[in-house]
C-alpha cells in the first residue's frame, strides 16, 4: 500500500501544488511587494519604501475606526455565534421528533450568498426602523447590530452541525458515569461534556473568528459603510481605498498586508490557546 501512495502521489499533490502556487503564492508575493510601491498597474510600480504603510495610519483616521469597529463586532459575533449554536447543538442531541428537519432549517442560511443576505436583512431591519422615521443607515449602532443580526443568522447552523458531530461522537460511558455519581445536568456540562468538546470549540471558534473579521460583502450590500464610514469594516475600507481614488492602490495594498498579518496573528493566538485547553482536557 504504502509503495502505491508513493508511485502515484506526485500525479495527485503536483497539479494542487502547482495551482496553489499560481493563484495563491506568487500573487500573495506580488501583493506584498506592490504595497511598497506607488502603482496604478503592476508594470509602472514605484518602489516608495514604507510610505504607503505610513500613510495608511496616518492619512486619515478611517482606517484604525474600522479597525476598532471590526474588533468590537468580531468579539460579539464569536462569542453569540458559538454560545447559540452550541445551546441549539444541545437541544437537537436529545431525539426530540423533527430533530432532522430542524437541522435542515437552520443550516440554510448558510448556502445563501452574502450580497443576498446582506440585501435581504437590509429589507428587513428598515420594514421595521422605518415604522420610527429612521433606516439601517441613520445610527451606527443600527448598522452595526444589523450584521451583528445577519452574522448570527448565516453562521449558527453552521456552527451547530460541527457542535452536534462532536456531541455525538461524546464518550456515552463518561456520562453516564456522572450521572451514576451524582453531577447534575450543569455539572456534567461544564465539567465533562465542554472540555470534551474542546476540538469543536477551537475549530468553530476558528471559524467565526477568521469570517467576522473577513466580513465584506455583507457589510457591503448591508450598510456600505454608512452613515460616514462608521460601520465601514477592514475588508469594505481596504476595497475603498484600492478601487476609490487613483494613486491610493499602494495604501490599499498596505493595508491588505496588515489585514493578512493581523488576522493571521490573531488566528494563530486562538488557535493556539484553545489547542491547549484540548490537551490539558
Amino acid at each position: 500500500m504504502q509503495k502505491t501512495l508513493k508511485k502515484y502521489f506526485p500525479i495527485f499533490v503536483i497539479p494542487t501544488f502547482a495551482a496553489f502556487i499560481v493563484a495563491f503564492f506568487v500573487p500573495f508575493l506580488m501583493g506584498v511587494y506592490l504595497s511598497f510601491t506607488e502603482f496604478t498597474t503592476v508594470s509602472d510600480a514605484k518602489w516608495v519604501g514604507f510610505s504607503n504603510y505610513i500613510r495608511a495610519f496616518s492619512g486619515s483616521s478611517d482606517f484604525l475606526n474600522a479597525l476598532w469597529f471590526t474588533i468590537k463586532f468580531t468579539v460579539v459575533s464569536v462569542i453569540s455565534i458559538n454560545v447559540l449554536a452550541f445551546l441549539l447543538a444541545l437541544l437537537l442531541t436529545r431525539k426530540l421528533p423533527g430533530t432532522n428537519f430542524f437541522r435542515t432549517v437552520f443550516f440554510m442560511p448558510n448556502l445563501i450568498g452574502g450580497i443576498v443576505l446582506g440585501y435581504i436583512w437590509q429589507l428587513i431591519i428598515n420594514g421595521v426602523l422605518l415604522k420610527f422615521g429612521v433606516d439601517i443607515t441613520f445610527d451606527a449602532k443600527y448598522g452595526f447590530w444589523g450584521l451583528v443580526i445577519l452574522m448570527n443568522w448565516q453562521m449558527i447552523g453552521y456552527m451547530m452541525i460541527i457542535y452536534i458531530a462532536g456531541i455525538q461522537n461524546l464518550p456515552g460511558d463518561v456520562i453516564e458515569a456522572a450521572h451514576i455519581d451524582g453531577a447534575t445536568g450543569v455539572q456534567t456540562l461544564f465539567k465533562i461534556t465542554v472540555p470534551l468538546l474542546m476540538p469543536s470549540i477551537t475549530i468553530c471558534t476558528f471559524l467565526t473568528l477568521t469570517n467576522s473579521f473577513k466580513l465584506f460583502d455583507q457589510n457591503l450590500a448591508l450598510t456600505g459603510g454608512a452613515p460616514g464610514k462608521e460601520t465601514q469594516m477592514l475588508a469594505l475600507d481596504i476595497y475603498n481605498t484600492f478601487y476609490g481614488r487613483t494613486g491610493y492602490e499602494g495604501i490599499g495594498q498596505a493595508k491588505a498586508v496588515i489585514f493578512f498579518i493581523l488576522v493571521a496573528l490573531i488566528a494563530g493566538a486562538q488557535l493556539l490557546i484553545t489547542r491547549r485547553r484540548e490537551f490539558e482536557s
